[in-house]
């Protein structure tokens, strides 16, 4: 990782030398082909694309080379075929027209304004404060708004102006002379240039190369005036380094504060209800909502900031504006094709489109709905461990049947997870080899670049903010940890997605409600210390006769080979057991929970009783346990002690089910009670809750 981000520096520092390393590159990828070296083959491609976006001019024939090595990607397994196809469609889009990586990337990441282009992305970066010490929060939060404060929206319009002029005309551009004109012109001019250059690549859809930088060296020329682009001083091309991407550090302190960063990020406090571009009209109902949302987050801690905002009315005072109201007795059927509309948006699929506006004058029939396009891309980081990942499952979850109810977020924002452990010095680990941070392992062994980028840093960040600040540090633009989470939010595009578990708990006190919690990696459960004399006593006389721990029966269906499932029947006495849902070897599957439970074998000899532990284990994906004896014990979920469960006699784990499709199943039972297996819409909806994290690769 430490090597990778030094070359990317070094060819920021002398750009001359991209094509050379990209050469290289290329070669070393077709080496590890004609040898069967799969496992180089991502880590080197994710390395020559970020160096073809990053250098100022590659040739055609070099982009021609690496395209056609993608294609062949395409008759390999995933995540091979995966990662060529994206790449692929990419450098057929830069081939077209060179630049264009570089300058939607841009765009995107500091939300510049272009019609063409008009998509935005934003990397929030999440920690618990009661999880990581105060010097690592402050240190982090120094080094992003470090970053942020670093570069202008000026100076990234004349990045992406700069960097598409070099890669259409190549040494005949006078980068050093572009660069002073456009530092001597006003902000209104760079931006006035900077929609012509947006425009010109963007619209090179349907012309070929040569058209694309004929219409580049008019736009040049005029920017430079009378100074024709072949006679441009050999100086050789500059570097326009990527700008540091939007990223805002979050502390972690409410439980609804990742949904309500979501919403202000796509729509802003200082918005008012306007669409956002054409076609993207909200209807009046969800502009009403949307007014709520702005009022409850107006003043809300987790933004830092409390604004006002003008509410705009949708009461238009005519009649037959006002929303149709149910007949009091009668039930409304809603139509198919708002059913449609709602599945597909409410199950995260792309592609959704939303119901039809209602029509605008009597007897005219409505005009279909333009499809949603997801304009704005949120990248979360968790910095963290297990214990992080546990509550964003839970925010996760609520996030989804938020949606279920009332759709909102899906259709308009793309929403990725990325993890970066942190193991911090000093705090007590969890059991295992990888004690609290067993989903990196996982990803790690999953995903080799991952873990030679991101799992490296897991001790690192610690030292890195604990290290005595120099006097400089406040002027460095480019802190190594910015550059890390910059990379792997931009090239970490392929998800590995993990099952989500639903659990439910019963009680000792009959009068206390059952719970229901959901968790990612482990649930474990320990006999608790009895509160009473007489409990006590009891418990003291009993463990005598029949051991330590208490009696419990076990039902569940056990997976073995073939991933058969066999049911399975236990009464057993033990001290606790502990499910994990993360497989601790690449050959078990991420869909089942591995269970251990510690069993108490009392045995009988001439020396009298004794008293054994055996761990008994196996597979399965649900699972129900009960204490006969109404004996208590406490629950922990994703090894978070403030996520702890006392006097619980009873529980049931099974997977967690996608919101919408249980909403939409409660809908079909009730119109056909008869039917059991899923029908009509309900079987095209996933059922279970996966929570994806990306890596760069996926699973090899």
């Amino acid at each position: 990782g430490m090597l990778r981000w030094t070359l990317h520096k070094r060819i920021d520092q002398n750009p001359r030398t991209s094509c050379v390393l990209a050469r290289i590159l290329v070669k070393e990828l077709e080496r590890a082909e004609r040898g069967d070296l799969r496992h180089y083959i991502i880590p080197l491609l994710h390395t020559l694309m970020y160096t073809l976006i990053q250098a100022p001019c590659v040739p055609d024939e070099l982009c021609a080379r690496v395209y056609d090595f993608c294609k062949r990607l395409l008759t390999l397994p995933k995540p091979f075929c995966t990662v060529g196809l994206d790449y692929a469609s990419r450098l057929q889009v830069e081939r077209r027209a060179p630049g264009t990586l570089y300058q939607r990337m841009v765009i995107s990441e500091q939300s510049l304004p272009s019609a063409p282009f008009p998509f935005q992305a934003r990397i929030f970066v999440f920690a618990d404060p009661e999880l990581l010490p105060e010097a690592i929060c402050k240190a982090l939060a120094t080094d992003t708004e470090a970053a942020r404060v670093s570069q202008s929206r000026r100076g990234c319009m004349s990045c992406v102006v700069t960097h598409a002029l070099q890669a259409a005309l190549g040494d005949t551009c006078d980068s050093r002379g572009l660069g002073a004109r456009l530092q001597a012109l006003p902000p209104g001019d760079v931006e006035r240039w900077f929609q012509q250059v947006v425009a010109a690549v963007e619209g090179a859809g349907g012309s070929d190369r040569g058209q694309h930088t004929a219409r580049l060296e008019r736009i040049y020329r005029g920017l430079l005036g009378s100074l024709p682009a072949g006679n441009a001083p050999q100086e050789g091309l500059q570097g326009t380094p990527l700008p540091n991407p939007n990223i805002s550090f979050h502390l972690w302190t409410e439980e609804e504060q990742l949904w309500k960063e979501l919403v202000l990020f796509l729509r802003p406090l200082s918005q008012s209800c306007e669409p956002e571009c054409p076609g993207q009209e909200l209807e009046p109902t969800e502009m009403q909502e949307m007014q709520q949302m702005q009022e409850m987050l107006a003043g809300c801690g987790c933004c830092g900031r409390q604004s006002r905002f003008s509410v705009l009315s949708t009461d238009s005072g005519i009649e037959r504006d006002l929303p149709a109201q149910e007949e009091p007795g009668i039930k409304k059927k809603p139509s198919p094709l708002d059913s449609v509309a709602f599945l597909q948006a409410g199950s995260a699929v792309p592609g959704g489109k939303p119901p039809g506006k209602p029509p605008g004058r009597a007897g005219m029939p409505p005009e279909p709905a333009a499809p949603l396009q997801r304009l704005h891309t949120a990248r979360v980081v968790l910095l963290g461990d297990d214990r992080l990942l546990g509550r964003l499952a839970q925010a996760f979850h609520s996030l989804r049947k938020r949606e279920a109810r009332r759709v909102f977020l899906t259709p308009r924002l793309d929403l990725q997870f990325y993890h970066i452990p942190v193991v911090v010095p000093g705090q007590p680990q969890a059991a295992g080899p990888e004690g609290l941070c067993e989903v990196a392992g996982y990803l790690g062994r999953a995903d080799p670049w991952y873990e030679s980028n991101i799992n490296t840093l897991c001790h690192m960040i610690p030292k890195l903010a604990t290290m005595p600040p120099s006097p400089s540090r406040a002027l460095v633009t480019d802190p190594f940890l910015t550059d890390v989470i910059a990379y792997y939010a931009r090239m970490g595009t392929q998800p590995v997605c993990f099952q989500v578990h639903s659990v439910k708990m019963l009680f000792q006190d009959p009068a206390q409600d059952p719970a229901e919690d959901v968790f990612l990696t482990e649930l474990l459960t320990q006999v608790q210390d009895s509160p009473s004399h007489r409990e006590l006593s009891t418990t003291k006389r009993k463990s005598s006769l029949d051991g330590p721990g208490m009696d419990l029966t076990v039902t569940c269906r056990r997976v073995v080979l073939s991933d058969r499932q066999k049911e399975l029947a236990l009464s057993l006495r033990s001290t606790g057991l502990l499910m994990k849902a993360i497989p601790a070897e690449e050959a078990e599957g991420l869909g089942c929970l591995t269970v251990t439970i510690t069993e108490i074998i009392r045995t009988s000899n001439l020396a009298g009783r004794s008293f054994s532990a055996v761990a008994n284990r196996f597979r399965t994906r649900s699972i129900k346990i009960r204490s006969p004896e109404q004996r208590p014990f406490t629950v922990r979920l994703d090894k978070d002690s403030r996520r702890t469960y006392r006097d619980v006699i009873g529980l049931e784990v099974s997977p967690c089910l996608e919101p919408s499709y249980c909403l939409q199943k409660t809908r079909t039972t009730r119109c056909s009670p008869q039917e059991t297996e899923d029908v009509g819409l309900v079987k095209y909806l996933p059922k279970s809750l996966l929570l994806p994290i990306n890596t760069f690769a996926g699973v090899i």
